[in-house]
């Protein structure tokens, strides 16, 4: 078996040659690829990606293993490094190409580079850009199997811009719509000059209804020169678009392994479909798909590590808290939502004198995208608040006008009742959302956004603030994350503000210390429901 991945862009060469076998096999003569996306910290899956890997080779195949992002967040086992350990179980893999995702740069622009210089496989992106103009990352990479020679092009989300820190990855263009479209054909076009068989798009765009127009199926509809997309970031389930376009996509947290079969001699793909990994018999699991041994220890390791560091009973809960997505914390208030921003309420207010108005005038607000799991009731350990809030941030306290406010209240509720991740949890206020009339978004969106802003208060209602009436021209003190405060989401109007300032205290760390100092160590009935902060007509 003769494999070359060749890097476009930087015209890098990276040639594989591995020995090869006879084997006489269901699946000789043909390439396979196996993809993941969305892996989100559930590093126990990678051993089931070797597992079925070796499954396909020893049946004859020529394996290629590719990942459309998002894997280096959403659980203690990757977060607690930033995402540097995600790239250490796809090297332990073998994984041959990745593209990334909008989580990628969680943790910034300057760590991505860290993390991924320890790569020992291919990163593609055609659609973002440095300072100098020059993509980050090569555009795309060929692998040759025995004559076929397959073209990928990896595309990101332009939602990055704002799904990430803006503060921690200024200097980067992301290219959207139109030109997202046209980076993509050029890609593509690049690829054919190379003489390529086929050209697969592994791309970290999604078909949610919020990521319109920079979703897969947009590519798709409007770009020509693609045979295939492996897609990821909405976490969806399918081996075909909506409308049949040959798109495939496993869901999240390895509950599948995608398959795209090749026929070498012909040279198309003759079929995709996705397989489980595992599934229920009442209270068991069964795994359809074995683990394998060696890169199950290099999981465990990790996991004993984080485990003995992070797995410590602090307090517990009565009750259960809520984590959802939809219906969730991107959709309707929470009672987890209420606690978290009760937290952030409480360590900036706590120190007398810590801000420049009355204490009325404090809110917080948090983006409900940022709440990432539940928590059951029972013992609460400092693992569940990291995974719940693994991002790091620091809570920031932002200046605005009351009409400025009500600008990313309108802002961050402009889709609801569909879930958006700048959906505001909040404390300290009370507000109506009425979903009835129509959000009147400028013509332009926000500056370095994919979203646009309000051109009038439409849908969103102030009650009241602490109780008392909202004053449109008053100056109020937002407590929010440090995320929100550099615009991320859908708040342009906390970026704008010139009156701002970091505390420096993570978020986890507040939380633990709300629940251990204010609530003496017990999260109780009072937090049992949502406490009628958020009114969504």
């Amino acid at each position: 078996m003769n494999r070359t991945i060749r890097i476009a862009v930087t015209s890098l060469v990276i040639s594989l040659f591995a020995l090869s076998g006879i084997f006489a096999g269901a699946f000789d003569g043909k390439t396979v690829i196996l993809h993941s996306n969305d892996v989100h910290g559930s590093i126990a899956g990678y051993a089931n990606m070797a597992a079925l890997r070796d499954e396909y080779e020893a049946e004859g195949a020529d394996v290629i293993l590719v990942d459309a992002g998002d894997f280096s967040q959403g659980s203690a086992y990757v977060s607690t490094s930033k995402g540097l350990d995600a790239v250490t179980m796809m090297n332990a893999v073998g994984y041959d190409i990745a593209t990334l995702g909008n989580h990628e740069f969680d943790y910034g622009y300057a760590q991505l580079r860290e993390n991924l210089s320890n790569a020992e496989f291919a990163v593609i992106c055609a659609n973002v850009f440095d300072s100098t103009g020059s993509t980050i990352y090569p555009s795309t990479a060929v692998i040759e199997n025995d004559g076929v020679k397959i073209g990928f092009v990896g595309l990101e989300t332009p939602e990055a811009q704002t799904k990430a820190n803006p503060a921690l990855i200024k200097g980067l263009y992301f290219a959207a719509e139109n030109e997202l479209y046209a980076v993509a054909e050029a890609a593509a076009a690049s690829l054919n000059a190379q003489g390529v068989d086929l050209i697969i798009a592994l791309s970290h765009l999604g078909v949610d209804a919020e990521s319109a127009p920079n979703r897969s199926v947009d590519l798709y509809a409007e770009t020509d020169g693609f045979d295939f997309i492996i897609d990821g970031h909405s976490h969806t389930v399918m081996t075909e678009g909506p409308n049949g376009e040959p798109i495939q996509s496993t869901g999240t947290a390895f509950a599948n392994i995608g398959v795209i079969v090749i026929d070498e001699e012909t040279k198309t793909i003759e079929d995709n479909f996705l397989r489980q990994v595992s599934h229920s018999e009442g209270e068991e699991t069964v795994y359809d798909i074995s683990a394998d041994p060696a890169v199950s220890g290099y999981a465990q390791e990790i996991m004993d590590r984080v485990n003995g560091e992070y797995n410590i009973v602090f307090a517990e809960s009565l009750v259960d808290l809520n984590g959802e997505r939809d219906p969730g914390n991107r959709t309707e208030e929470t009672n987890l939502g209420d606690l978290i921003t009760d937290s952030m309420m409480w360590t900036v207010l706590k120190d007398e004198g810590s801000l420049s108005v009355d204490s009325s005038y404090a809110v917080a607000v948090a983006n409900g995208g940022g709440i990432r799991a539940s928590i059951a009731s029972g013992s609460i350990t400092k693992k569940d608040v990291n995974t719940v809030l693994p991002f790091g941030n620091t809570i920031t306290v932002v200046y605005v006008t009351g009409a400025e406010l009500l600008e990313a209240l309108e802002a961050s509720t402009y889709c609801t009742p569909v879930a958006v991740g700048g959906f505001p949890q909040v404390a300290g206020i009370e507000f109506t959302v009425d979903t009835s009339k129509a959000y009147d978004s400028n013509a332009e969106t926000y500056p370095s956004s994919t979203y646009y802003g309000p051109a009038s208060i439409n849908r969103v209602t102030i009650n009241n603030v602490n109780g008392n009436p909202f004053d449109v021209n008053a100056v109020y003190a937002v407590i929010t994350n440090d995320f929100m405060a550099a615009g991320g989401d859908t708040y342009y109007a906390f970026a704008a503000s010139d009156n701002k300032f970091d505390t420096g205290i993570p978020l986890d760390e507040a939380l633990m210390s709300y629940i251990t100092d204010a609530l003496g160590g017990t999260v109780g009935e009072e937090y049992a429901e949502p406490q009628g902060r958020i009114h969504v007509l």
